[in-house]
């Protein structure tokens, strides 16, 4: 199975709750920046403004991982349900 279908498979098992692990918010922040990541690529436009501090921190998690490959990403997502 190649990278993109691993990751495929993984976010399929993540939406349907048949993951073994529970991420904690720290970690659920890195699996978001990950996602994006793989599926977006670099993070664009500014973060969002006022009392969004869900927007903020998804924001910030993205940007720490801008310049990383969408393959890396991909790995790194997958990894970490393994």
């Amino acid at each position: 199975m190649d990278l993109r279908q691993q990751f495929e498979e993984t976010l399929k098992k993540v939406k349907d709750g048949s993951v073994t692990k529970t991420p904690g918010q720290t970690e659920k922040l890195q699996l978001y920046a990950w996602y994006k990541q793989a599926t977006e690529g670099d993070v664009t436009g500014e973060a969002p403004k006022g009392f969004d501090i869900v927007g903020k921190a998804k924001f910030a998690a993205w940007e720490r991982v801008k310049g990383m490959g969408k393959d890396d990403a991909m790995k790194y997502y997958v990894a970490f349900f393994v």
